[in-house]
């Protein structure tokens, strides 16, 4: 049988979720379109038609979601996109922004 004090505690028990943030790939006139699609599916695991629709978006509107995830994994996938860019000489840029 519940108490009164059982009652309160699961009362102010609330779970709360973190929060998710969005990855975006920014658009440039220098990386590949290749490349691009290559990230998505290295980095982000997307099909290779589901990375050419996100390639396309990131040509026609400047940006393309890439996906949302928890802010540390969120981060880590940016620096994925930069250091793969880098290495491979292109300009390419990614950033997070709260869901």
């Amino acid at each position: 049988m519940a108490t009164n004090t059982d009652l309160e505690l699961i009362e102010e028990t609330k779970v709360k979720h973190p929060k998710k943030y969005k990855v975006l790939i920014l658009n440039d006139d220098y990386t590949s379109m290749e490349f691009v699609i290559d990230v998505l599916m290295s980095i982000f695991h997307k099909s290779y038609q589901e990375a050419e629709l996100i390639m396309l978006e990131v040509h026609k509107k400047d940006k393309g979601v890439c996906g949302v995830y928890t802010n540390e994994i969120a981060e880590t996938k940016v620096m994925q996109v930069h250091k793969k860019a880098r290495d491979s000489g292109f300009p390419l840029r990614a950033e997070m922004e709260e869901e």
